[in-house]
């Protein structure tokens, strides 16, 4: 249970003494009383006297402290008077970085962009150059079973529901089989349940390839397509019969081995669903090979995926040719639903407020409109928590040092408002690609109506990418980081922008183009190194796969030496 602070209450301070003169004046007016204090004096002379006191000090001294920090994160406002024409004109200033003023700073900063386009110096190449990095390669634990070892007697039938999008489900699909592997239970292949907010009716073979999954697991977990024989006959041929355990999230393994555990063995079969973020990160290492094994080897996209992706990925690269074949993908989420979900505010008014407000009773029925829930735009804005618009996205990208001649690829659904809003990001990238203009109408029409689909075909093409652009956060770019640094030696070659920063500096139109320059270079620095990250006890695996599921290399590389030294250290 968590302890309280307690607040004593401030002792009363008495009225200080009236002075002589004071005493003097009442004279005057024989009979009369001295003119009555307002409340406001009243509370100022209750505030000078305490503060004059020892004590009064020490409690007032917080309240100042409150007071300056709330100024200046922007959560106060005060009223600005100026005159105009002998008339006094009251206006409300607004914290700063509160207000949508992007496109002001794009007129600003446009023709200095302009001036630096068609740099002959292939940024790409050296975007990423941290003075050292420790290089780590992809292993699996030596504690899991070597080829050909046969799996012990099965204790029964994990059946598991997946839940959310196409990397909820894979989370959900990886926690399966570590705990299969814990539970020395039988794997029934993943069921997807129909999201309501994806609404793609995909089952696992549609998305995953299911005899490569079944098989890389061969010599860990036993994973069938089917309920078998006696399973079904023992529950009358309905799944639904089987036991679902409401399993509270983030379970350890000790409660599934003293709780599920028991049931699995008594009655041969258990189900869980949903089963999204089900297991704890924090698991022995044992069961964290599983989780790696999973999803690094075992989960591969269908083949009819593969094929239209790894298409795509050779275009771009070919694209990109004058670049290396290196381009820059960027996980844009500006999507309707996601603009209405933050409640932030851009320069479409009334008519995008209206807009929004249907799209928030469309997607979640009244839960913005529940009493007592109070919107903010503007500290949404400052908190860093709007999405950026692909005009946002452009000029932090120009600000970087990615020129025109840069091929950039978009992941994402469809853009709100997109002949609008992308216009400026293709003014400053004309070498843009998203599905629809990569992928041929033909290519594209199997995939149609599903959207888990869809997401594995930009999920490929991020992957391989050379930088790859955060910016709304998600299991997407979440599992892509660390399927990027299980493939790059641990570096996940991922711009992760600072968005409070950001806020500040596009609510400020007459910012230098240097300084706007420098201070988002500054946010490239710091990704590239925070791009080799070991995993924290309560993080989790999917985004950083050191040391779990990947052995350090200890390679010290400098940049400005030809020489590598390499000693392989196995986990």
């Amino acid at each position: 249970m968590h302890g309280y602070s307690r607040l004593g209450n401030p002792r009363a301070a008495g009225s200080p003494p009236s002075s002589p003169r004071c005493r003097h004046g009442r004279n005057k007016n024989a009979g009369g009383r001295g003119p009555k204090q307002s409340i406001v004096e009243k509370v100022l002379v209750l505030l000078i006297s305490v503060v004059f006191k020892r004590r009064g000090v020490l409690l007032f001294a917080p309240l100042l402290y409150i007071s300056g920090m709330l100024l200046y994160m922007g959560s106060v406002s005060f009223d600005v008077v100026s005159l105009k024409n002998a008339v006094v004109v009251v206006s409300k200033r607004s914290p700063p970085g509160s207000l949508y003023r992007s496109p002001q700073v794009f007129q600003k900063l446009w023709p200095y962009m302009q001036a630096e386009s068609n740099h002959t110096h292939n940024f790409l190449m050296t975007v990423w150059n941290s003075k050292v990095h420790q290089v780590w390669k992809p292993c699996i634990s030596k504690d899991t079973p070597k080829e050909g070892t046969a799996l012990p007697k099965s204790n029964g039938l994990f059946i598991i529901e997946a839940n959310g999008g196409l990397n909820q489900q894979r989370l959900s699909i990886c926690d399966a089989v570590a705990l299969a592997g814990l539970l020395n239970a039988t794997l029934l292949i993943p069921i997807f349940h129909l999201n309501s907010v994806w609404r793609d009716s995909s089952h696992f073979g549609n998305i995953f390839d299911e005899d490569f999954f079944i098989h890389a697991l061969r010599n860990h977990v036993n994973v069938v397509r089917e309920l078998p024989v006696d399973i079904l006959e023992r529950f009358d041929n309905n799944i639904s019969n089987i036991v679902n355990l409401r399993v509270k999230g983030w379970s350890s393994p000790a409660y599934y081995l003293q709780k599920v555990l028991p049931k699995l063995e008594k009655m041969g079969a258990v189900r869980i669903a949903p089963f999204s973020n089900r297991l704890a990160h924090a698991v022995p290492s044992n069961v964290q090979s599983l989780r790696c094994l999973a999803n690094f080897e075992a989960l591969r996209f269908s083949n009819s995926i593969r094929i239209l992706a790894d298409k795509m990925v050779d275009r771009m690269i070919k694209s990109s040719s004058h670049r290396g074949g290196k381009y820059v993908s960027v996980h844009l989420r500006f999507e309707e639903d996601m603009v209405a979900f933050s409640c932030c505010e851009y320069d479409g008014g009334e008519e995008e407020k209206h807009e929004m407000d249907i799209a928030r009773e469309r997607g979640w029925r009244g839960k913005f409109r529940r009493r007592g829930r109070v919107i903010r735009p503007g500290a949404n804005r400052v908190d860093g928590k709007c999405p950026l618009t692909p005009l946002e996205v452009g000029m932090m990208l120009r600000g970087m040092g990615f020129d025109n001649t840069t091929s950039v690829y978009i992941a994402a659904g469809k853009i709100y408002k997109a002949e609008k809003y992308m216009a400026p990001l293709k003014q400053m990238f004309p070498r843009l690609e998203m599905k629809d203009t990569l992928a041929t109408a033909e290519e594209l029409a199997p995939f149609k109506g599903h959207l888990s689909r869809l997401a594995a075909l930009d999920y490929t093409v991020c992957l391989h990418s050379e930088v790859f652009v955060t910016t709304q956060g998600g299991n997407f770019p979440h599992f892509l980081m660390g399927h990027r640094r299980y493939l790059f030696g641990g570096h996940s070659k991922t711009i992760n922008p600072d968005k409070r920063k950001l806020a500040l500096l596009f609510d400020n139109p007459s910012i230098r183009w240097e300084d706007f320059k420098r201070q988002v270079q500054d946010m490239l620095r710091r990704s590239d190194q925070k791009g080799v990250e070991l995993k924290k006890p309560s993080a989790s695996l999917y985004t950083f796969p050191m040391p779990d599921c990947m052995c350090k290399e200890a390679e010290a590389r400098n940049d400005n030496s030809n020489t590598t030294n390499k000693t392989d250290f196995n986990t």
